[in-house]
């Protein structure tokens, strides 16, 4: 199994923990955007209670990436994935994350 593979695999454990459904191919092209990040120990999962990471996600993700707006509540949407996952979840893998930030803004047709 390639390491891509076994990152996917790990993400479907979680999704399932979770009780989350998923498009998978939606999920492995998000994952592939991720880009190497997927791999990093530190990389690969979001710091919630970092708020500069949490910025970066705002900036670089949903703003640049999925061509969203400051007034798109982006901040609560970020919020809302943060409580999907639960505040004391340690694996809120950054593929996930931006997965269901994806599919929260119906953005889904920029994998495709």
């Amino acid at each position: 199994m390639s390491k891509f593979q076994q990152c996917l695999s790990t993400y479907d454990a979680e999704f399932k923990k979770m009780g989350i459904s998923y498009d998978a191919d939606l999920l492995a092209a998000v994952a592939k955007g991720c880009g190497p990040s997927i791999y990093n120990a530190d990389a690969s999962k979001i710091s919630s209670s970092d708020q500069a990471e949490l910025d970066r996600v705002k900036k670089n993700f949903l703003m640049k990436k999925l061509g969203l707006g400051a007034n798109d509540g982006l901040d609560e949407a970020i919020n809302d994935i943060v409580q999907q996952f639960g505040t004391s979840n340690r694996n809120k893998y950054r593929a996930m994350f931006y997965y269901l930030l994806v599919k929260k803004y119906g953005k889904e047709s920029l994998y495709k």
